[in-house]
């Protein structure tokens, strides 16, 4: 059983904002790139996206191209888009199928979907030359409640491992059986940490958000990840009110075998580093962030639907996207307004409120990540 605790409960000792140099310092960014993103899970997004074998994707972190594939066993599989003969990229299209190899569009060098190089066009006379040396470079692939991760660390801490706080934590929600029915892409013009800072806390919510006030009040909920890379828990529903919507009421139905005490709550995780996961009675809403500047994230947001609903014409799944659309617009905006104030010489940094411990907490592991000092 989960132990909740009030955000007030969580110690921040005297915790500050962080200073001006993490919001536009291209070094810092660098080392961020370097520290986290090429070296933790990161999400990119849900299996189903590949469903049959042969379909890949692009995933783009920083400067990397990774190709992410379904291969014949139906399992999942992804490799650096470098070709090991002069480094060109393999696939130039975001989405594709491949037959049954990948080959490079510059000299015909051919590769196996499970890597190997098997053609390599006016190589046989080369001295020493054996294929079986020049594989396609592997990127960690793991599977969780239907969502894909990858990790382009050499040795990647094994996924189990790393998450452990969150296996099992959500199965009530049958995760791996919701489609994804809409997909929205946000191009925002603020520093990544500024989003997650802003999703781990409601303390904002009253100025920005009225229409969310109005379903869940700001001050409600508890939280029973407080410390570490995953942090989170939930808010409570108005009475009167069923669900996160532009009308208040389910769009959908239940999505999982879910407890009568979640049936007025919604749940919200900071998964460290780049997945937020928002977990409603009636749909699933997931966004995925990927750094492309110092002041520039850009965000996946997608909503998980039970594909009873789906199917049923009686249910509306835009009112609870049309809800989350609006809010994420509400801020976004106030991230880059933030954005553009943190870049100011006049900035300093500045206390963090009881009610922002998540936020402290998401500074904390940006900080050990980095090899900072912990403030």
């Amino acid at each position: 059983m989960a132990t909740f605790l009030k955000s007030t409960e969580i110690p921040i000792d005297n915790a500050r904002t962080l200073p001006r140099e993490y919001y536009n310092s291209p070094d810092i960014l660098a080392d961020e790139m370097e520290r986290i993103f090429a070296r933790r899970w990161l999400c990119v997004g849900r299996a189903d996206r590949i469903p049959s074998p042969g379909d890949y994707f692009l995933q783009q972190v920083g400067k990397e191209s990774i190709i992410v594939f379904r291969d014949r066993s139906g399992g999942f599989r992804a490799y650096y888009n470098v070709c090991r003969h002069r480094g060109t990229r393999l696939c130039e299209e975001h989405t594709g199928r491949f037959s049954e190899t990948i080959q490079c569009p510059y000299h015909a060098w051919t590769y196996a979907l499970d890597g190997r190089l098997i053609g390599a066009p006016s190589t046989g006379d080369l001295e020493g030359f054996n294929k079986s040396d020049y594989p396609l470079f592997p990127v960690g692939v793991e599977i969780w409640e239907g969502f894909l991760f990858i990790n382009l660390s050499e040795k990647p801490e094994r996924f189990d491992q790393a998450s452990q706080a969150l296996i099992g934590r959500f199965s009530r929600f049958n995760l791996p059986n919701l489609a994804v029915a809409r997909t929205i892409e946000y191009d925002v013009r603020a520093n990544w940490k500024l989003l997650f800072q802003n999703y781990s806390e409601c303390y904002h919510c009253g100025p920005v958000h009225p229409a969310l006030t109005k379903l869940t009040p700001p001050t409600s909920g508890e939280n029973d990840l407080t410390e570490g890379a995953f942090t989170g828990g939930f808010m409570v529903i108005n009475r009167g009110h069923e669900s996160l919507t532009m009308s208040g009421q389910a769009c959908g139905v239940v999505v999982g075998d879910l407890p009568e005490e979640d049936m007025n709550r919604v749940y919200y995780y900071a998964i460290f580093p780049n997945l937020l996961l928002s977990l409603h009675p009636d749909y699933v809403m997931f966004h995925t962030l990927w750094p492309k500047g110092t002041d520039r994230t850009q965000i996946f947001c997608s909503w998980l639907f039970h594909p009873a609903t789906l199917s049923d014409s009686t249910f509306n799944p835009d009112d609870g996207v049309g809800f989350w659309d609006m809010t994420n617009r509400q801020d976004w905006h106030i991230c880059e307004q933030s954005q553009l104030g943190v870049e100011s010489r006049a900035y300093v940094p500045g206390p963090y409120s009881t009610r922002e411990s998540l936020s402290v907490q998401f500074d904390r592991e940006v900080l050990r990540s980095l090899g900072h000092p912990v403030r």
